[in-house]
């Protein structure tokens, strides 16, 4: 019932969409077959954190809408980690610190994607960033496929219109 009272400003129904979007792509399941990917739940937080990091690399800069439609994506990212928490049977007393922790490693993925990014022709940056935290700085023979498929994600995002992201249409790369 409340659910029909009830309608989301059109910045937080796009944020929801562009998060199920990248939730479908990041169960994706050549991420973790073929590109090796690790599919456990620190790696599942890894890959879905830099598709999220993209999203709102993309929106970035690009007006109050767009904004507003990034923090509604971030806004539902925290809200599904903290049900994955839970799902997991972590307690309520403890879920708190947890979110607060995986939160501060996001925003340093964040970081460091940015300046491995802006160091871009040079893929070194990129690459250790890649093997240290989605691939738990384990060897990583797939390591530089992952790093080419992130590349595609970034300029494929890149020729989307943020119009169309605004309403919450994504279109991914296959990998």
């Amino acid at each position: 019932m409340l659910k029909r009272l009830f309608k989301p400003r059109p910045a937080t129904a796009a944020g929801r969409a562009l998060y199920a979007q990248t939730v479908a792509q990041s169960r994706t399941p050549t991420l973790y077959a073929d590109l090796g990917a690790p599919d456990t739940p620190e790696g599942r937080f890894e890959i879905y954190s830099v598709h999220v990091y993209l999203l709102l690399e993309r929106l970035k800069g690009q007006g109050p809408l767009a904004a507003e439609t990034a923090q509604a994506l971030f806004d539902t990212y925290v809200s599904a980690l903290d049900h994955a928490l839970r799902e997991l049977g972590v307690g309520d007393l403890s879920v708190g610190k947890k979110i607060r922790k995986l939160g501060e490693a996001f925003y340093g993925r964040v970081n460091s994607y940015e300046t491995a990014l802006a160091a871009l022709p040079d893929m070194a940056p990129l690459d250790a960033l890649i093997g240290r935290t989605v691939y738990e700085g384990r060897e990583a023979p797939r390591a530089s496929a992952f790093r080419d498929y992130v590349l595609r994600q970034r300029e494929a995002l890149a020729g989307q219109s943020v119009d169309a992201l605004c309403a919450g249409e994504v279109t991914w790369v296959a990998p």
